[in-house]
């Protein structure tokens, strides 16, 4: 039986724990949301990874390493994301279940005390963060920038979606630029570590076989020694619908072409429609029986790949391919067709007990791991009601075929984005 419990630290603090006693392991985060800001961005976003390398009373990587030993090989680690136009900073620890520990002791209270220590009492170096750890963090995050960069399916879509919302926040790199994290300065870093733990709104989750309530205490105890917050707000812009097409064409020496499309869906996190929209694009390119990969791919082999994706908390569809050259036209405008296929109701019982059985089990899936339990409760950060998987799936269950015809007739094509290979890879 898995039990969800909800409570504030203090303003701005959300706790949220959810324990099924059939893990073995544990899982806490502690996640940042801020606004996603061009000039901020950056500094932001290498502030978890140097986080996560000392405290004051770990003030190395030998020494945390060893206490992480200690807790029977526990985990710490960090991540920068984005949730529509809020930049997500987070750190992680897991470990053993407490029953598994061999004195008796209280993992789960031990991690909670280390991210604790490394969040709230950093090893400064004459009121700044060591020199060495900067500079090491500073060029791994341009590294990660350059894989995104290599990985041409994922730059693709960040391009897409950087044109579409170019006067959007969302349109920002989650990481910054590699301009902007080249040109940080250290000393800048202990300001925006004190502005992050006074005034981004955070969530803490607790998951797994643990009892949340010493987790809780030791949060409370550690925020209650900041005094006063106040909490920045972290809205989300959500465009309905394109007034106009944007076309950019990009040209790089890759083997292979990409084409990505950018829609407004009219429907967002907070509507009421959104699980029809996501019903819809899961029918029209989201399982392995949808029409974009029945028929672009299969059927016409004009894809490699051909796919669609929803981001509810913008309320807009990506559909990413790979395409030789010569079929870039050709397959945009099959993408299209089928599109229409659904705005006119083309589609059968079969095609859609097909998704909603896909989506079904990815809800019920989630409760299979941590992570993807912790990233589910993390995506509904900004929903009105937070759901369980459980009522997500009985909710896409109830979906009619006429919303989905609905939902997709409210669709409008925002931004065709091609990155044209000359089908030679570059060394």
């Amino acid at each position: 039986m898995t039990e969800i419990e909800q409570r504030s630290v203090c303003d701005g603090v959300n706790f949220r724990s959810v324990r099924d006693m059939k893990f073995k392991t544990v899982r806490m985060s502690v996640n940042f949301l801020l606004p996603l800001q061009k000039e901020a961005a950056a500094s932001n976003a290498i502030l978890p990874f140097l986080l996560s390398r000392a405290s004051r009373e770990y003030p190395d990587f030998t020494k945390l390493g060893e206490r992480l030993a200690e807790l029977y090989g526990a985990d710490l680690s960090a991540d920068v994301q984005k949730i529509g136009d809020v930049q997500m900073l987070s750190l992680y620890a897991s470990g053993i279940a407490d029953r598994y520990a061999l004195q008796g002791e209280s993992t789960s209270t031990e991690l909670s005390k280390l991210l604790c220590s490394v969040l709230f009492d950093p090893p400064f170096e004459d009121g700044f963060f060591p020199k060495d750890g900067f500079e090491q963090e500073q060029r791994q995050t341009i590294e990660l920038i350059d894989s995104e960069f290599n990985d041409k399916r994922t730059y693709a879509r960040q391009r897409c979606e950087e044109i579409m919302c170019k006067n959007e926040p969302y349109g920002i790199s989650r990481y910054g630029s590699k301009e902007d994290i080249r040109n940080l300065k250290r000393e800048e870093l202990t300001g925006v570590w004190r502005y992050l733990i006074q005034n981004a709104r955070i969530e803490i989750m607790v998951l797994g076989d643990c009892d949340p309530k010493p987790v809780y205490e030791g949060f409370y105890n550690a925020f209650q020694k900041l005094g006063k917050r106040s909490t920045v707000e972290c809205p989300t812009v959500n465009v309905k619908k394109a007034d106009q097409v944007n076309e950019v064409t990009e040209k790089m020496d890759i083997a292979q072409s990409k084409l990505v499309l950018g829609f407004r869906t009219a429907a967002s996190l907070r509507d009421e429609q959104v699980e029809a929209v996501k019903l819809m694009v899961a029918l029209f390119g989201g399982t392995p029986n949808s029409k974009l990969f029945l028929n672009v791919r299969e059927k016409l082999s004009l894809c490699y790949y051909c796919s669609a994706l929803y981001v509810s908390m913008k309320g807009i569809m990506l559909v990413q391919s790979g395409v030789e050259t010569k079929n870039i036209e050709k397959a945009k405008e099959e993408i299209l067709f089928q599109l229409e296929e659904i705005k006119k109701g083309n589609f059968d019982d079969n095609e859609v007990n097909a998704a909603k059985l896909s989506m079904c089990n990815s809800y019920r899936s989630l409760s299979d791991s941590l992570g993807g339990l912790e990233a589910w409760y993390l995506s509904q950060t900004f929903a009105g009601y937070v759901k369980r998987p459980e009522e997500a799936a009985a909710l896409i269950s109830a979906v009619t075929r006429q919303q989905m015809i609905d939902a997709a007739n409210n669709v409008t094509l925002d931004t065709v984005y091609r990155l044209v290979g000359n089908g030679v890879e570059k060394e």
